[in-house]
């Protein structure tokens, strides 16, 4: 879970789809037990992501990008239609035009170790959805609870997370998953998310040497 104390290789828990539901309608919190995401610039990032116009990857590489990673998914997201809004937005949050880029194949490593692609998924700290974001985001950015389900928001999110740890730590691929996971000075949860990108996610990542591995 990004920030989440300790290492978090699965979620810790699960709602039903009827409870998740429920809970959002009445507008309840889900307890929160880790004081984490808490740096002061995080909210204007993820303020300009969520406003930020929707992207539109390029058609002949996305759909090279779709043909490589679709079958790896399978396995994991039983529903197709998730499995291409998954691809997509991993795509092109990777691309957007206004931010630095990202390898789609980490994108991917990341929610692979942070959720199994469940995005129902809820860690013991609260965090939510694909990327595991905490539930105290979409109140302060004008948001309804129940948009970190969502794959688009959730993974617009995460994203604008991943990058800011990134730019933060110069680039270095190691350090921004540390902050991002809240291990900071622990190479466990990196590790597990390097393996995970190089040896399953990292086919048509094509962006060169835009980020370090150390």
């Amino acid at each position: 879970m990004p920030c989440g104390r300790g290492l978090s290789r699965r979620p810790e828990r699960r709602l039903p789809r009827a409870l998740w539901g429920a809970l959002a309608a009445l507008g309840l919190a889900l307890p929160v037990q880790a004081d984490q995401q808490r740096d002061p610039e995080l909210k204007a990032v993820l303020q300009k992501a969520i406003a930020g116009a929707e992207c539109f990857a390029d058609k002949y590489d996305s759909e090279v990008w779709f043909k490589l990673m679709e079958p790896k998914l399978r396995r994991a997201v039983k529903d197709r239609d998730d499995r291409l809004r998954i691809l997509h937005a991993a795509y092109c949050e990777a691309n957007r035009p206004d931010a630095q880029r990202l390898p789609p194949g980490l994108i991917m490593a990341v929610i692979d170790v942070e959720s199994r692609f469940e995005r129902w998924a809820v860690s013991s700290a609260g965090a939510v959805g694909l990327m595991q974001v905490m539930p105290f985001w979409p109140e302060q950015l004008g948001m309804r609870r129940h948009q970190l389900v969502d794959i688009d928001a959730n993974m617009r999110m995460g994203c604008a997370i991943l990058r800011f740890y990134l730019t933060r730590e110069r680039n270095d691929v190691r350090k921004a998953l540390a902050r991002y996971n809240g291990s900071v000075g622990r190479r466990e949860y990196p590790d597990l998310v390097i393996t995970r990108w190089t040896r399953t996610w990292n086919f048509a990542d094509d962006l060169g040497g835009a980020v370090s591995q150390r």
